[in-house]
């Protein structure tokens, strides 16, 4: 079993995972290729669209404003882009279903 992170551990993992602005996150999840992925949930929006709108609210706090919630929230994504990051398929990866999943979750591979 893993060892438990700190929180600060954990949101200095999640700031460095989560590349995308809250604004570009924002603009991100108002396109159609946004809301194309993912698994949906009982409302029809994706988990991972769902999880972005958290994502935009979490990066317009201060770290000592987090709530319980939302550091839950932080190892969601930072579970999530680690496992799904891993999964990276072969060849250009620009507009496939894998990066705007990990988008919606607020981290673009291709951006450096």
């Amino acid at each position: 079993m893993a060892a438990k992170i700190s929180d600060d551990e954990l949101y200095r993992a999640f700031r460095q995972q989560v590349n995308m602005t809250a604004a570009v996150l924002e603009k991100w999840l108002q396109t159609d290729e946004s809301k194309s992925v993912g698994q949906a949930s009982g409302d029809g929006e994706s988990i991972g669209h769902h999880s972005g709108a958290r994502i935009v609210e979490i990066l317009h706090k201060k770290q000592a404003a987090l709530t319980a919630d939302d550091v839950a929230h932080l190892h969601k994504v930072h579970s999530y882009i680690s496992r799904h990051a891993a999964q990276r398929p072969a060849g250009d990866v620009a507009h496939t279903p894998w990066r705007y999943s990990l988008m919606n979750w607020g981290h673009d591979p291709l951006k450096k």
